[in-house]
């Protein structure tokens, strides 16, 4: 009797080898202890932003009616992109042990303070975690104002065309509306037919802190001088949040829907991290830290620094290409990215380890 081809089972031992590559980085992570909660950290944090949320307001009041506003416009965007991020590590339950107390900690900040929905973000960006720049499957790459893949630039005609082959140098612009956008889509997810009563809780939340905002701005400004006081401050909180969030995954190969790779190469491949020190991440809120953070999304953002270099070190020793560059060259990127990506390879992602694994 014939024996079996060992070359027959390759593939399969290929695939069993390299889905064990991200469980045996995983339990070293654990057996170091670095997925355990940071609660004082935490707790800190949030009073401390709080604490500066309060201060705008403070500093809105006695200024009064003046220019000088623009400045606290200026402030209040700051310390809510911080909110921001701390509601997104609480969305991904990295603050409590208990689901519930994340959760409503990423409404309350989220909701409350910075009038934007939590669920909608987080159903949003978990789709992104589990297929970071994969076809069909990333909604952050979903066709836009921007085209984010060759595909979407090719299906594109006369001004729209003329746009995408500048929409890199246009990028940094249009962030200005990032924060517009963000409030649009909360109220369009909150007031869908199908909301639960969860987003309707979460909706009271919106309204009324969205409601105070403007009521606050119009007894304490002239209408010209409270446009201009919201105006700055939804621009400069697109651009912070936006400016955080793009140099993760954009110029970054795409991956084609079909395609099947283990949870460590999808991770890692798609994902950039940004050099810098405390300064960075402080104004990135610890997304510099984007591969570990998309290997480990429950570990707390302090933690992420003590982390990337044994994830740095396991990535050279298996043979993944570990990406991290400083910020300005991760702007370069994007931009030369967006302004090509109408001339990018048709095939955006091709590896040897990608070809065993196609579904």
């Amino acid at each position: 009797m014939s024996q079996p081809v060992a070359e027959d089972h390759e593939p399969l031992r290929t695939q069993h080898k390299h889905t064990h590559l991200y469980t045996d980085l995983l339990r070293t992570v654990r057996e170091l202890g670095l997925l355990k909660r940071r609660r004082g950290y935490y707790w800190t944090r949030i009073g401390l932003v709080l604490g500066a949320f309060a201060a705008v307001w403070v500093g809105v009041g006695l200024i009064g009616n003046s220019w000088l506003q623009l400045l606290m416009a200026g402030a209040l965007a700051l310390v809510l992109t911080q909110v921001a991020f701390l509601s997104h590590d609480s969305a991904h339950r990295q603050i409590f042990n208990s689901a519930a107390w994340n959760d409503w900690t990423a409404r309350l900040l989220a909701g409350g303070v910075v009038g934007i929905s939590a669920s909608w973000w987080r159903s949003k960006h978990n789709r992104h975690h589990s297929g970071p720049n994969q076809l069909r499957r990333d909604p952050d790459i979903d066709i836009g104002v921007i085209a984010f893949t060759p595909e979407h630039a090719a299906s594109r005609t006369g001004f729209q065309a003329w746009l995408t082959r500048r929409q890199g140098w246009l990028f940094f612009p249009l962030l200005t509306l990032e924060g517009l956008s963000l409030y649009v889509a909360s109220i369009q997810h909150l007031f869908r037919r199908s909301a639960t009563k969860m987003d309707r809780i979460e909706a009271a939340l919106v309204v009324a802190r969205v409601g105070g905002y403007l009521t606050v701005l119009l007894l304490l400004l002239p209408p010209g001088k409270a446009g201009a006081f919201l105006g700055l401050q939804l621009a400069l909180f697109g651009v912070c949040l936006g400016g955080s969030f793009a140099p993760n995954h954009k110029g970054m190969p795409l991956v084609p829907a079909s395609m099947r790779l283990d949870f460590l190469r999808r991770q890692v491949l798609m994902s950039r991290n940004i050099r810098g020190g405390a300064v960075t991440d402080f104004a990135m809120g610890g997304l510099n830290y984007q591969i570990e953070h998309h290997l480990f999304p429950s570990m707390p953002r302090p933690t992420l620094r003590k982390v990337q270099p044994i994830v740095r070190e396991y990535c050279e020793l298996h043979g993944v290409k570990y990406t991290e560059v400083s910020l300005l060259s991760s702007y370069r990127i994007v931009v030369d990215y967006l302004n090509n990506v109408g001339l990018r390879a048709r095939d955006p992602f091709q590896c040897p380890l990608a070809a065993q694994l196609r579904g």
